[in-house]
C-alpha cells in the first residue's frame, strides 16, 4: 500500500475511533475533529518518506491510546462522576487483588 492510502486510511481511523470514544459528547468529538484535521494539514506538505512513516507510526499510536484508554465521564452531582466504559475496554478487565501474591 502507497503512502498515500496509508495516511487516508489513518485519517479515517483516527476520525471513527473519535466517534466511538467521544460518543453523545458533542464538545469533545467537535475538539478531536478539529485536532485531528489540524495535525494533518500541518503536515500535508511532508515529503520525506522517512518522516511521514514516522508521522504515521504516531498517529496509529493514538488511535490505539484513544481506542483503549478513554473513558467517558458524566457529571452526575457536584462532586461526583458516572464513569461510562466501552465494551471493548472491559475484555481484558483483570480483578484487583488487595494482597499481592510473593513469587516463590
Amino acid at each position: 500500500m502507497g503512502q498515500a492510502a496509508k495516511v487516508l486510511q489513518l485519517f479515517k481511523t483516527l476520525h471513527r475511533t473519535r466517534q466511538q470514544v467521544f460518543k453523545n459528547d458533542a464538545r469533545a468529538l467537535e475538539a478531536a475533529r478539529i485536532k485531528i484535521n489540524e495535525e494533518f494539514k500541518c503536515n500535508k506538505t511532508e515529503t520525506s518518506a522517512k518522516k511521514i512513516e514516522e508521522l504515521i507510526k504516531i498517529g496509529s499510536d493514538v488511535e490505539l491510546i484513544l481506542r483503549t484508554s478513554v473513558i467517558q465521564g458524566i457529571h452526575t452531582d457536584h462532586n461526583t462522576l458516572k464513569l461510562v466504559p466501552r465494551k471493548d475496554l472491559l475484555i481484558e478487565n483483570v480483578p484487583y487483588c488487595d494482597a499481592p501474591t510473593q513469587k516463590q
